[in-house]
C-alpha cells in the first residue's frame, strides 16, 4: 500500500523501499505549537521567500493545545496561527477537539492519500488507509516548496488473529504488540495490519492502535479500507481518489502473526511505553488520578466502557478522574446518549476536547502521585513531577481504578452488561 501510494505522489510508475523520492503530499496538518508551526511560518517566508503557499486548500492548522489559553505567551501564539491562516486561505479549526481526530471527522483521512505532519499521532490516518506520517521539522520543506523528499520505507505485515474477550480493548492489542514484537521492532518500517481481529474492530479501535505507531519505530501504520472505513469517509472526503490495497502478492520485510484470543487486560507501567506487562500482576496498587482522552482514546466506545462500568457507582473519595472526549462532534454524541450525564453522576470531572491533560498542562501531578492513563506517554514528567508515576491502561480499567482508588480490573463491573467484545475493539 506505501509503495503504491507514494508512488503516485510523487509521479513515478513504481517505487521500491530505500528509494529516495520527492513527493508531492495532499494534506500538510499540523497543530499550532511554539517553536513549530510559528518557526515554520517565519522559515517559509524569510529562509524560502515564498510569500504564500501553494495549493492552501492541501493545509489545515489546529488550535488543540494550550486551549484555553492560560498566559500571553499563548494566545499570541493563536494569534499567530489564526493570522497566518487568513493570510494564506488556510483553514483553522479551533476548539473542534484534537487535531489526529477532528482531521479524520473533516475528510482528511482519504484512503489512498499522502498526509504529512510535524506529529507522528497523524499515524491514526492510517486507519482509514491514508499513508500519514510524522517529519518533524522537516515538514516545513512541504510548506515551502510543496514537496517532500523522503525515503520510501519497507513494510511489515502483522496479522492478528483470534477474537478478544470482554473487557480488552484496542488499547490492549497495540500494547501486547509492542511486547511480542518489541519496541524498535518496525524501526522506520510501515506496519500494514490485517487479520480477523482488525476486520471484526471499530473504526475508533484501529484509530487507536494505528495512532501509536511510533512506540514500535514504525514511520506509521495502514489498514486496507474495508466497507467501514469507505462508509466512514463516504461524503467526507477532501479529495476523489480511488482507495490503495496491497495486491495479493506483495512484498513484505517480513510478516508476522500474533494471536489475541488468550489476551487479558494489560498495563504498561512507568517509566516506558515499553513496558506492557498483565493487568493483573499490578492491581491493588494505589492510584490517585485518572484521564480519559488523548489522541489514543476519549472515543465513542472508550466513553461507553467507562460508563458502564460507573454507572450506579461512586468514584473513590479523593479520587480525581479527568474524562476528556476526543473532539467536539464526539463530546455532543455522548451527551445526546447519556454517557456524560452517567460520567458526571459518579464524580468524573468532563472536559472540553483538548490535548492539555496528555502533557501535563493541566492537572498535573505533584512527587509520590499515580496516575491510571489513556495518554500517549507515561515517561517521567509527562503529567506533572518527574517523580509522579503514570499507568497506561484502557478506558475500562481507568474507571474500575477510579472506583477503587487502586489498579483494578473491570470485569467485575463489566459482568452480566451488554458489553461484547467487539465493541471493546
Amino acid at each position: 500500500m506505501t509503495e503504491k501510494i507514494l508512488a503516485r505522489a510523487c509521479g513515478q510508475a513504481q517505487v521500491v523501499p530505500g528509494q529516495e523520492i520527492t513527493a508531492r503530499p495532499d494534506f500538510v496538518i499540523t497543530y499550532d505549537f511554539p517553536g513549530y508551526t510559528d518557526v515554520f511560518f517565519k522559515e517559509t517566508r524569510e529562509d524560502f521567500g515564498v510569500e504564500k503557499v501553494s495549493s492552501p486548500e492541501r493545509f489545515v492548522l489546529f488550535i488543540d493545545h494550550m486551549v484555553p489559553a492560560t498566559a500571553p505567551k499563548e494566545e499570541e501564539l493563536h494569534q499567530i496561527t489564526r493570522a497566518w491562516g487568513k493570510e494564506q486561505g488556510v483553514p483553522v479549526h479551533e476548539r473542534e477537539g484534537i487535531g489526529h481526530q477532528v482531521a479524520a471527522e473533516l475528510g482528511y483521512a482519504t484512503p489512498g492519500a499522502f498526509a504529512v505532519h510535524f506529529d507522528g499521532h497523524v499515524s491514526q490516518l492510517g486507519a482509514f488507509g491514508t499513508y500519514a506520517f510524522g517529519a518533524r521539522k522537516g515538514v516545513v520543506e512541504a510548506f515551502a516548496t510543496e514537496h517532500l523528499t523522503l525515503t520510501v520505507p519497507a513494510t511489515i505485515k502483522v496479522e492478528l488473529t483470534g477474537t478478544l474477550q470482554p473487557g480488552v480493548m484496542a488499547r490492549d492489542v497495540f500494547h501486547h504488540m509492542v511486547r511480542v514484537m518489541g519496541p524498535a521492532s518496525c524501526r522506520f518500517k510501515v506496519v500494514e495490519l490485517s487479520g480477523p481481529v482488525i476486520d471484526a474492530m471499530s473504526i475508533e479501535g484501529r484509530q487507536v492502535i494505528c495512532g501509536q505507531a511510533m512506540f514500535l519505530g514504525a514511520n506509521t501504520m495502514l489498514i486496507a479500507p474495508d466497507a467501514k472505513t469507505l462508509e466512514y469517509v463516504q461524503g467526507r472526503s477532501k479529495i476523489a481518489m480511488e482507495p490503495v490495497y496491497p495486491d495479493p502478492d506483495a512484498v513484505y520485510e517480513r510478516v508476522v502473526t500474533i494471536d489475541v484470543s488468550g489476551l487479558e487486560p494489560i498495563v504498561v507501567v512507568p517509566p516506558s511505553p515499553a513496558n506492557t506487562r498483565n493487568l493483573a500482576d499490578y492491581t491493588g496498587v494505589q492510584v490517585h488520578t485518572g484521564y480519559l482522552g488523548s489522541c489514543a482514546s476519549g472515543r465513542l466506545e472508550d466513553l461507553r466502557i467507562a460508563a458502564q462500568v460507573l454507572r450506579g457507582r461512586q468514584i473513590q473519595p479523593g479520587f480525581q478522574l479527568h474524562v476528556v472526549p476526543t473532539s467536539r462532534a464526539i463530546m455532543a454524541a455522548a451527551a445526546r446518549e447519556g454517557l456524560i450525564e452517567t460520567l458526571v453522576e459518579a464524580g468524573a470531572f468532563i472536559s472540553s476536547p483538548s490535548c492539555d491533560y496528555c502533557f501535563g498542562r493541566i492537572a498535573t501531578m505533584s512527587a509520590g502521585q499515580r496516575a491510571v492513563s489513556t495518554g500517549t506517554l507515561n515517561t517521567p514528567g509527562r503529567m506533572g513531577s518527574v517523580d509522579s508515576e503514570i499507568y497506561i491502561c484502557n478506558a475500562a480499567v481507568v474507571a474500575a481504578s477510579a472506583l477503587e482508588g487502586r489498579i483494578a480490573d473491570p470485569r467485575p463491573y463489566l459482568a452480566g452488561t451488554a458489553h461484547a467484545a467487539g465493541a471493546a475493539a
